[in-house]
């Protein structure tokens, strides 16, 4: 039984399909040509369907490129005035350095004096930060604005010091000036900003930043060198008093570009409080944390040594080159009898020799870890340091000896300076990127005002004893970075 039954519905299923077979054969065979001329009209029409598809697909994907976020960059108009600007403050920092010494003494003043007119924009700057970071919104044209406001206001006061025969109006001038070397902070920021800049171009825009730096301090001190050479008689506008208005023309021009030509971003909102109810609690999830004091923990004590440490690379990098930019006048005039003129043209020979390496490290860049910038930069400066100390204990100075020395230190602690906010940047959360700037920028700030100073004292307290100074503060970073050197590992660009 139970075999029949199963057997009869097989029997009758089979029968039922081997009849719907012969039907639907029949079918076919009836209609073949119609059919025949619907699959051929349907094979043209799918195949055209396709074909256009296929060539809007590609032209959609040629109109609309996907870019890597790594690589991503602000416009070439808005990286024109954030870098060419931060070439001329580097210039308005260094265009008086050459007769520094000069005008002081005109006035009544000391070469100490000098070193100290050189290196205070930077304290009244550092306080100005305070203030206008926390209004900025985390954006650049008012900041960029108020800084060729000052720029231009301080080189006018500074110009008119002669004129009303008062040494302090020198100082004073300099110090508004500084309320523009805010800029500093800004353009670093923008090059670490990542909103517009990917983590493998920060390397390379602070590069960029590096060659304003060097054209800064070795056009800066060579125009001034000329203009005090060429040194009108008169009360207003001389040798002493030329890079002040000069400067003050300069600043009025890039401010009318800047504002037509720069492209800011939108502003950054702080997240609204959020008040947490019974509500609240039971059935919503709590966001997770945004604020810079939510990734403290994520943090391990050696990370924060690399922050540390490039803090006091910051610092180092420009209490070098502060010192013997402010130094080298005052030195070569006792040493090598030159003149303000001549001393100019040795600190921008320094520059100019140093600037196509600068240029191949922006090359160079995309492909070298910021750890090795770093080292290679301090090495070649700690080895410039210890020729000076040298050929001081040998008492053997000469322009050739004495220029080694410049060019390496210049060298080595400009590109040293690269990578110390740009590591950081790498490393740390995004949110971190404002703190860190200010960090960094305190740091510069600081190198340069004590180099400054130390740099104008250098002869009075002992030239070897000034060198033997730097050398023990570079070491001491030289230990910090072989310490955490596993730990400073960061894609490089």
């Amino acid at each position: 039984m139970a075999s029949s039954s199963i057997l009869a519905p097989t029997v009758i299923d089979y029968t039922n399909h081997a009849h719907l077979g012969d039907l639907v054969r029949s079918t076919s065979k009836e209609l073949s040509p119609a059919s025949e001329l619907v699959s051929k009209v349907g094979g043209i029409v799918s195949s055209t369907t396709e074909t256009f598809v296929r060539r809007v697909d590609s032209y959609v994907e040629d109109e609309t490129p996907i870019v890597n976020p790594e690589f991503k960059l602000p416009s070439w108009r808005s990286l024109f005035v954030v870098i060419g600007g931060n070439a001329l403050f580097q210039l308005s920092f260094f265009v008086i350095v050459s007769s520094a010494s000069v005008y002081a003494e005109l006035l009544g003043g000391t070469a100490t004096f000098a070193g100290l007119t050189i290196g205070i924009p930077t304290l009244f700057s550092g306080i100005c930060l305070v203030f206008i970071t926390r209004l900025d919104k985390g954006q650049y044209a008012g900041p960029f604005n108020i800084a060729y406001a000052a720029a231009f206001l301080g080189n006018v006061i500074y110009a008119l010091a002669y004129r009303a025969n008062w040494l302090y109006l020198i100082l004073i001038g300099r110090m508004v000036s500084g309320f523009g070397f805010i800029s500093f902070l800004y353009s670093k920021r923008y090059c670490s900003d990542p909103r517009i800049v990917g983590i493998r171009r920060r390397t390379t825009l602070a590069s960029w930043l590096v060659i304003g730096q060097a054209f800064g301090f070795s056009a800066g001190p060579f125009f001034g060198g000329v203009l005090y050479k060429i040194g009108l008689k008169n009360r207003i506008f001389n040798g002493v008093t030329s890079p002040g208005w000069i400067m003050a023309v300069v600043w009025i021009i890039f401010w009318g570009l800047s504002i037509v030509m720069f492209q800011d971003v939108s502003p950054r909102h702080d997240p609204e409080p959020v008040e947490l109810t019974m509500s609240n609690t039971l059935n919503q999830s709590s966001p997770a944390p945004t604020d810079v004091r939510s990734h403290h923990r994520y943090i391990s004590p050696r990370q924060w040594g690399v922050i540390v440490c490039m803090c006091y690379y910051a610092m180092t990098c420009f209490f070098i080159l502060g010192s013997w930019e402010a130094n080298i006048p005052v030195f070569t005039a006792e040493a090598l009898g030159y003149s303000p003129y001549n001393a100019g043209n040795f600190i921008a020979l320094g520059g100019v020799c140093s600037f196509p390496f600068l240029l191949l490290n922006v090359w160079y860049a995309r492909r070298v870890q910021d750890r090795v910038i770093l080292a290679i930069g301090s090495t070649l400066g700690l080895v410039g340091l210890l020729i000076m100390l040298a050929i001081l204990l040998a008492d053997r100075v000469t322009f050739g000896s004495f220029f080694v020395c410049w060019f390496l230190i210049a060298l080595g602690f400009n590109l040293a300076s690269t990578c110390t906010l740009s590591l950081l940047s790498k490393q740390l959360p995004d949110t971190w990127n404002s703190k860190i700037s200010m960090a960094i920028q305190y740091s510069n700030y600081t190198g340069r005002v004590t180099g400054a100073i130390l740099g104008g004292a250098g002869v009075k307290i002992g030239m070897v004893n000034y060198t033997i100074i730097q050398i023990a503060i570079v070491g001491l970073g030289g230990l910090m970075y072989t310490t955490l050197w596993k730990q400073m590992k960061a894609k490089a660009g």
